[in-house]
C-alpha cells in the first residue's frame, strides 16, 4: 500500500503548520468500495547446512537471491551503489531488512484469494533461488541460531544512523533490526472516526494476536524464555516510539492526537539530494519550528518520519498491524484474512470491540507484556487469551462468510484461516510447539527445527 498520495512537488514543499501534518492523515480516507488489505511478508534466512544466518555478500548471499530473482523472474534491481539492495515489480516489492531479512511488499489486494496467489509465486521464487544456494527461508519470527555479531548489516545508508542511536535509546534495538521478522496486514479507512476506531480495536487486539501468531521462542541457539520474543524485543528498542498508545484508547482520540505523539518523536534522519541527513535525537516539533542543519520541514519529511515510528499500530494514510511474527506459508495469510472479516464488518468489529473494551490501561500494559513470555496460556480476568482468540477467530469467519468473496473454486476467504483454526485447535500457539519438540524429540537440534520451519515448494 503506498503513501504517494501527493505529487513529488507538494512533498518537497516546506511545511510550516501543524495542520498540514494533521491533515495529511485524512489524505488517506476512501470510500469502502475502494477498501483494499495489503500484506508485508517478512523471512529469515539461513544456510541449509550449518542454520547460520545468511550473510549479504558473497556468492551465497541475500544479494545473490536478488539478483537471481532479477534475472529469472522479471523483477528490476534497486542498487545503492553497486549492490542490489531491493526488486521491484509491477505491483510488488522485495525489500531487505538490516540483517537480511527478505520482505515481500504485497500488492494492496480485493481479496485475500488474490494475496494467495501473490505469496504463492514469491514463496516458488524464492524456495527455487534458495534451494540453488544452499539456503533456507524459515517460517519463524527470529533468527534461530547466529548470534547479533554474527549477522551482517545490509549496506544501506539509513542504517549507519539508526544503529548508533539505538544504543543510546534501549539495549534490544539491533535484535529487532538484524534478527527478526514479522506478517504485517495493512488496512483502510473512510473518515477519521473510522481509523480511529479501527485503531483503537488493533491496539486492543494486539495481545492475542501476539499470542496467537507467537512464533519466535528459540534464538542464539536456545530457548529464550519467551514464546514470541520477537515482540519482547520491542518493549526495548526504543520507548519513545513503540509499544501501545495510550491515547488510542480515549474515544474522543483523533488524527491531531497521532500527530502530535509523533511530533515529539525523535527523528532518525531526512533526506536531501538522495543523501541521508542525521538529525537524530530531534524531535520533528522542534525541526517544524526552527529547521535544522539548513533545512526545513517538508511534507516528505514527515511522510519518512512516520515510517520510522513502531508502535504496535501504526498510523499512515492506512493502517498497519503489527503485532505479529511472521509464520509459515500456510498461516502468513490467516493473519490479513482475519484482520479483514472483523476491520471490514461493522457487526464484526463492534464484537470484536466487546472482547476488550473493559479493560484498563493497567491491565492492558500487564497482558501485553505477559503475551509476549506466555502466548496463549496468559490470562486476563481469569480468562485464557486462547480462548479470546478462539473467540476473535470466530468472529473473523462470519465476516468473511458474509462478505462472500470466493476463488475460483467455490471458496469464500474464510478458507485462509484454517490453519489459525487447526493451530487453535491443539490449544497452543506455534512457538508453544516448537518449544515442545525442541525439549523433547529434537534434542535441541537446529537441524531438526530448520527441517520443520523451512520454506518449501507445493
Amino acid at each position: 500500500m503506498s503513501d504517494l498520495l501527493q505529487t513529488d512537488a507538494a512533498l518537497e514543499a516546506p511545511v510550516t503548520r501543524r495542520d498540514a501534518l494533521i491533515d495529511y492523515f485524512a489524505g488517506g480516507s476512501k470510500p469502502r468500495s475502494e477498501w483494499r488489505v495489503g500484506t508485508e511478508y517478512e523471512k529469515v534466512c539461513v544456510d541449509r547446512k550449518t542454520g547460520r544466518a545468511a550473510r549479504y555478500f558473497g556468492p551465497r548471499g541475500i544479494e545473490a537471491v536478488l539478483r537471481r530473482m532479477a534475472d529469472r523472474f522479471g523483477w528490476t534491481p534497486r542498487l545503492e551503489g553497486e549492490h542490489v539492495i531491493a526488486l521491484e515489480g509491477r505491483k510488488a516489492t522485495v525489500t531487505l531488512e538490516p540483517g537480511g531479512q527478505l520482505e515481500l511488499s504485497g500488492e494492496a489486494c480485493e481479496s485475500i484469494h488474490c494475496a494467495h496467489e501473490e505469496l504463492a509465486e514469491h514463496v516458488g521464487e524464492i524456495v527455487t533461488v534458495g534451494d540453488e544456494l544452499g539456503l533456507a527461508f524459515l517460517g519463524l519470527g527470529i533468527q534461530p541460531l547466529s548470534p547479533l555479531d554474527d549477522i551482517e548489516w545490509v549496506p544501506k545508508p539509513r542504517y549507519r544512523i539508526m544503529a548508533p542511536y539505538m544504543t543510546r535509546v534501549g539495549t534490544l534495538g539491533h535484535r529487532m533490526m538484524k534478527q527478526t521478522a514479522t506478517v504485517q496486514a495493512n488496512i483502510d479507512f473512510d473518515s477519521e472516526r473510522n481509523a480511529m476506531q479501527k485503531m483503537r480495536l488493533a491496539m486492543g487486539l494486539s495481545p492475542i494476536l501476539t499470542a496467537a501468531f507467537a512464533n519466535s521462542p528459540i534464538c542464539d541457539g536456545r530457548r529464550n524464555g519467551y514464546m514470541s520474543f520477537r515482540q519482547h524485543v520491542w518493549t526495548d528498542t526504543d520507548r519513545d516510539r513503540c509499544g501501545l498508545l495510550p491515547f488510542v484508547f480515549a474515544r474522543e482520540a483523533g488524527f491531531e492526537d497521532y500527530a502530535d505523539w509523533a511530533l515529539d518523536v525523535p527523528m532518525y534522519f531526512i533526506r536531501r539530494g538522495g543523501r541521508f541527513v542525521d538529525l537524530s535525537g530531534l524531535p520533528f516539533r522542534e525541526f517544524l519550528r526552527h529547521g535544522a542543519a539548513g533545512h526545513h520541514a517538508t511534507m516528505a519529511d514527515w511522510q519518512l518520519h512516520l515510517t520510522t515510528l513502531f508502535p504496535e499500530v501504526r498510523l499512515k494514510t492506512y493502517i498497519e498491524i503489527r503485532s505479529v511474527d511472521s509464520q509459515p506459508p500456510e498461516r502468513m495469510l490467516a493473519l490479513p484474512a482475519l484482520v479483514k472479516g472483523v476491520f471490514y464488518d461493522d457487526d464484526c468489529l463492534l464484537g470484536a470491540w466487546d472482547l476488550v473494551k473493559a479493560w484498563s490501561w493497567s491491565e492492558r500494559r500487564e497482558i501485553y507484556d505477559r503475551s509476549h513470555r506466555e502466548a496463549l496460556e496468559a490470562r486476563i480476568r481469569g480468562i485464557r487469551l486462547l480462548d479470546l482468540a478462539r473467540e476473535l477467530a470466530k468472529i473473523a469467519r462470519v465476516g468473511l462468510e458474509r462478505q462472500n468473496v470466493r476463488n475460483g473454486r467455490g471458496q469464500n476467504e474464510a478458507v485462509h484461516l484454517d490453519g489459525l483454526d487447526r493451530q487453535l485447535a491443539l490449544g497452543r500457539s506455534p512457538a508453544e510447539e516448537i518449544a515442545e519438540r525442541w525439549e523433547t524429540e529434537w534434542e535441541e537440534s537446529i537441524a531438526r527445527l530448520i527441517e520443520f520451519t523451512a520454506y518449501r515448494l507445493p
